[in-house]
């Protein structure tokens, strides 16, 4: 999917000033996010998703550090070719931020009014974008006659206006119910598939990366605590921070405390639809107790993970362990992410 880097965030570094002093806000950030990726940045309320996404386009300049965009130190820009730079980053946000006193249709032309397109030509590519956002027919609404839904498409819709190559969204579904969500994330996966932008998804909601991003960082505590692709991170949480979205109901610990001999297993693409368990349980002869159970779509591919604790007998449970190891299922411990 990915063709090459076009941006790459190199030690990273933002603080603010606090009543007690410096209060570090994002910590040696290294992330390459790669042309046509739709690419997931997570983590909790205050982990620094906010902050870094606003340090993409330099509306916050790092403290220390860089960004690189189409291959351009933005630390090394003039104000004025920032400002180029920034009409190649469209950004979307979670309160929509449209005018009120303008129409859908005026709405789109201002990014074109400010970057200099005469009145007909900003039109005519504002009804294009209606089009494409499938609101052709709210051209002439107000904001306060569109639903939730339809003022972020209109967001997105003027995010676009000036043909940028990357489309930042910040918390862009969470005021969203989740028929909206789930149809605004089809749209920007339809964008991404149809114009080549490359989107980056700011969320705390696991739900959203696992729809629609092919890679993901996880932040945690103002730093990168894990990153790579979607499924390679399901299969195989290294980080406390990323076992705990992919066990989002409890904490890890909390989840399997006290369950001896317990191993999580990972089915991903046509085995999460056999019946391994029950197969298992036939063949070795032996019971086992199911601790925790999900299904997942992602990047449009059915995973799923199970918990089950083997019987205490050494020999059942070294049968059951080969019996899913010869099926080239993913297999740990779960004593290893208590």
């Amino acid at each position: 999917m990915s063709v090459g880097p076009i941006i790459e965030i190199k030690s990273l570094q933002k603080t603010f000033p606090g009543q007690t002093g410096k209060i570090t806000a994002l910590q040696d950030i290294n992330l390459q996010i790669m042309e046509k990726d739709i690419f997931g940045i997570i983590g909790a309320s205050g982990a620094g998703k906010s902050t870094l996404v606003r340090c993409i386009n330099f509306l916050e300049r790092p403290s220390a550090g860089t960004v690189f965009f189409n291959g351009h130190d933005l630390s090394m820009l003039s104000d004025k070719e920032l400002r180029k730079a920034r009409q190649s980053m469209g950004m979307i946000f979670q309160q929509f931020n449209l005018l009120l006193q303008r129409t859908a249709l005026a709405n789109i032309c201002f990014p074109m009014e400010i970057a200099g397109y005469s009145k007909a030509e900003a039109k005519e590519r504002a009804k294009e974008l209606l089009e494409l956002v499938h609101l052709a027919d709210k051209a002439n609404a107000y904001p306060s006659q569109l639903s939730g839904g339809q003022k972020q498409r209109i967001a997105i819709a003027r995010a676009l206006a000036t043909n940028p190559k990357v489309l930042l969204c910040d918390e862009a579904t969470s005021a969203l119910d989740p028929n909206s969500t789930a149809s605004i994330l089809a749209l920007l996966k339809d964008i991404n598939e149809k114009l080549g932008i490359t989107i980056i998804i700011i969320t705390h909601e696991m739900s959203v990366i696992e729809q629609i991003c092919n890679r993901v960082a996880i932040i945690d505590q103002s730093q990168i605590a894990e990153c790579g692709e979607m499924a390679q991170i399901f299969a195989n949480p290294k980080t406390q921070a990323a076992q705990k979205l992919v066990f989002p109901e409890k904490s890890v610990s909390a989840q399997f405390q006290n369950k001896a001999h317990s191993i999580r297993i990972v089915f991903n693409g046509n085995s999460s639809f056999e019946p391994v368990i029950a197969n298992m349980v036939l063949t070795c002869k032996a019971p086992v107790n199911i601790i925790y159970a999900d299904t997942k779509n992602i990047d449009g591919k059915a995973f799923g993970q199970i918990v089950i604790q083997l019987p205490e007998d050494k020999t059942s449970a070294e049968r059951m362990i080969h019996y899913l190891k010869a099926r080239d299922l993913a297999i740990e411990e779960v004593g290893e992410i208590l």
